[in-house]
């Protein structure tokens, strides 16, 4: 179909949708695509979005209907919307909720209101060893081995058909636990914001599901909220280490519990406790690999889910849910299970199982709307593009495939650029993250700034971490080890010299390493270096299309721009005067708001 100037919607028959980024109707569209299609890349002025059944699930899981989607598209298109498409829309829209899992006389039941539906499903290879023998079953429902709850779920969504989990959840044990109204560290007052108040009603009404929220938003804050509306006993999963100890810690500032009422359950601590967090790391941690059917014997520390009598599970990041975790939480399907994260893109497309077994998105509030109301920090993005040395550029030419990438992403011709940069933001709080260890330790050299590694102990983490909250230092080089949970209110200025391939959800971590509110407004800046015209910058396209999605804009600029460019500053005297006080999802000792698993 061709492009029509007047709107900013062009629909084709694949299912895609081209947006023209220069349209006056953009930002418009922008926002209504976010609710119910991907982005998927971004082609100049055109960014193109697909339509999916999993879209538009998570879109009736909001609440969207299918004629609500498509007068959006009908407005924002001219109307020329292709009847496939309508059909396909309609068609996966109310095939959400036509099967439901019910609990009734003591026993699991999926049921539908159409028993030609039902006898279609039951005679399914992939879902009949899930269900109950066949006496038991009537017209309209049929009995479900308990154990099998999250099975089935993840093989009838693959057959098309998401069910609506309506069965409930063991309340697990009780546990009297309340938010406090002031910060223990700070005595600074404490509540929870507009938005991670309806995050914690939306979770509630449904008990299980995923909230997004930008990095420095405060997601932690709403596990909190959950937590103190269930009292129940919580399991918590974390990243790492780092930020184990950091839920921890707003957990013991932000409420009434005692230290002997949480715990850490890691590869230092093992404590078990009414609230325990623990990480991904010790969970897949597996010392047998030949019991590849036993999931305890294969993960000894699996014990832990059923070490305590959970009311509530929740998954820090769940956007990087190990696979070995999903295969135990689909045994898990009677606990709560609260899900946390910036953004649902998994570069290994198993987005689905996500929605399956932790369940549907309940919650999503937009990235520029939150920095609009000065909830998380005005950011400006950059990716300046910097030459390849003559003789690196030959190198470059004759390597295999899978080399140029690191060839390009360490090109040396990145160091100069650096030096600039932080001559410029002299006075700024700067990280330095990128992906190879060579590279980092000689830029750490060069500039001689510390350097934090998957090899740095984690007191040495923490100890440095904390200088930089004080402003004991203001530079500090990261690996991968920084894309995750680390708490640091004041940095505003992050420069990334190599990524992951094109790992759109690093991207977006990385750059909410910096989205905390500042206590003076200052802007906050990303910088992403890439080699020109090589793979590092057809990586770094891809890695931008979350961050594009969500409204914000990369300025291109050249190596050769940075001696007459200067970064903009934010007119502190429009910054909003009137933020409700919260010490909030934050650590005691910033105003922003962001909790340790922003």
């Amino acid at each position: 179909m061709a492009l029509r100037p007047e709107f900013p919607l062009t629909i084709q028959a694949d299912r895609t949708v081209w947006l023209e980024t220069r349209h006056p109707g953009y930002e418009l569209a922008r926002d209504a695509l976010a609710r119910f299609a991907d982005l998927e890349r971004s082609a100049g002025p055109i960014h193109v979005y697909r339509i999916t059944p999993l879209s538009i699930w998570n879109a009736a899981a909001l609440g969207l209907t299918a004629a609500q989607i498509l007068e959006d598209l009908e407005r924002l298109s001219g109307g020329q919307v292709p009847e496939g498409l309508r059909e396909d829309i309609r068609t996966w829209m109310a095939r959400y909720g036509r099967l439901r899992l019910e609990m009734g006389n003591g026993r699991l039941w999926l049921v539908a209101d159409d028993p030609a539906l039902l006898a279609w499903v039951r005679a399914q290879s992939v879902v009949a060893p899930f269900l109950a023998p066949s006496g038991e079953a009537e017209a309209d429902r049929v009995a479900v081995e308990p154990r099998a709850r999250g099975a089935l779920k993840q093989a009838l969504l693959y057959l098309g058909y998401p069910v609506e989990d309506m069965a409930g959840y063991v309340e697990g044990a009780r546990l009297d636990l309340r938010l406090r109204s002031t910060s223990r560290a700070t005595g600074e007052p404490f509540r929870l914001r507009p938005y991670q108040e309806k995050a914690v009603e939306a979770f509630l009404r449904a008990g299980s599901g995923v909230i997004l929220l930008p990095c420095g938003a405060g997601k932690t804050i709403v596990g909190l909220g959950v937590m103190a509306r269930l009292r129940t006993a919580t399991l918590i999963i974390a990243t790492s280490t780092v930020a184990a100890r950091q839920w921890i810690a707003e957990i013991l500032d932000k409420t009434d519990l005692s230290p002997d009422q949480v715990g850490e359950y890691t590869g230092h601590r093992k404590q078990i406790r009414p609230v325990t967090v623990a990480t991904y790391q010790i969970l897949t941690h597996r010392p047998h690999r030949d019991f590849e059917e036993d999931l305890l014997r294969q993960f000894p520390h699996f014990r832990l889910f059923s070490a305590l009598d959970w009311g509530l599970i929740i998954y820090d990041e769940v956007h990087l849910l190990p696979a070995p975790v999903f295969r135990i939480t689909a045994q898990l399907q009677a606990r709560r299970r609260l899900g946390l994260t910036a953004t649902l893109v998994r570069e290994d497309g198993l987005e689905r199982e996500v929605f399956a077994l932790i369940g549907p998105k309940r919650y999503e509030a937009p990235w520029r709307e939150l920095e609009a109301r000065g909830w998380i920090a005005a950011a400006e993005c950059h990716e300046i593009r910097v030459p390849m040395a003559p003789e690196d550029r030959l190198r470059y030419v004759a390597a295999a495939e899978k080399e140029r990438y690191r060839l390009a992403a360490t090109n040396p011709a990145k160091e100069p650029v650096i030096r600039q940069l932080l001559a410029r933001h002299e006075e700024d709080t700067v990280l330095i993250i990128g992906q190879y260890l060579d590279q980092l330790e000689r830029i750490a050299r060069a500039v001689r700034a510390p350097l934090i590694t998957g090899r740095t102990p984690v007191a040495e983490r923490e100890r440095l971490f904390d200088q930089l909250r004080r402003g004991e230092i203001r530079r500090l080089v990261v690996s991968r080890v920084g894309n995750f949970a680390i708490d640091l209110p004041d940095a505003n200025v992050l420069i990334q010299v190599s990524g992951t391939f094109g790992s759109r959800q690093e991207e977006a971590q990385r750059l909410g390493r910096i989205l905390r509110p500042k206590r003076n407004g200052i802007l906050a800046h990303f910088y992403t270096l890439v080699t020109r015209d090589t793979v590092d910058q057809d990586y770094a396209a891809r890695r931008q299309l979350f961050l594009v999605e969500q409204g914000y804009r990369y300025e291109i600029l050249e190596a050769e721009e940075l001696s007459h460019y200067h970064p903009a500053v934010v007119d502190v005297a429009a910054w909003p005067r009137a933020l409700p006080p919260q010490t909030s999802a934050g650590n005691g000792s910033s105003p922003n708001g962001s909790g340790s698993s922003a």
